[in-house]
């Protein structure tokens, strides 16, 4: 359990990372969406047969940052719409 949690947090901050701009997201938004990709990368890692959910592999990370950066995508989409929503 805890090395999800780290895994989700390291996968957060390196989607972070990859994604151009200033995010305005915490460290709790990072490890939730870190978490998130890192299950949409297992996920997608054990349908293309390349191991367990849980289990950690190359393509799975891989995948579990993109995903992770897709999140972070949309959710400064959502909080973006929220602030000018407010107006």
């Amino acid at each position: 359990m805890i090395g999800f949690i780290v895994a989700g947090l390291v996968i957060g901050a390196l989607a972070r990372l990859i994604k151009p701009g200033r995010q305005n997201l915490g460290v709790l938004a990072t490890l939730l969406l870190g978490l998130a990709g890192s299950v949409i990368g297992g996920v997608i890692a054990n349908l293309l047969g390349t191991g367990d959910i849980f289990e950690l592999n190359v393509l799975g990370f891989i995948v579990s940052v993109i995903a992770a950066v897709l999140l972070i995508g949309v959710a400064e989409g959502l909080a973006g719409r929220r602030k000018v929503s407010r107006r």
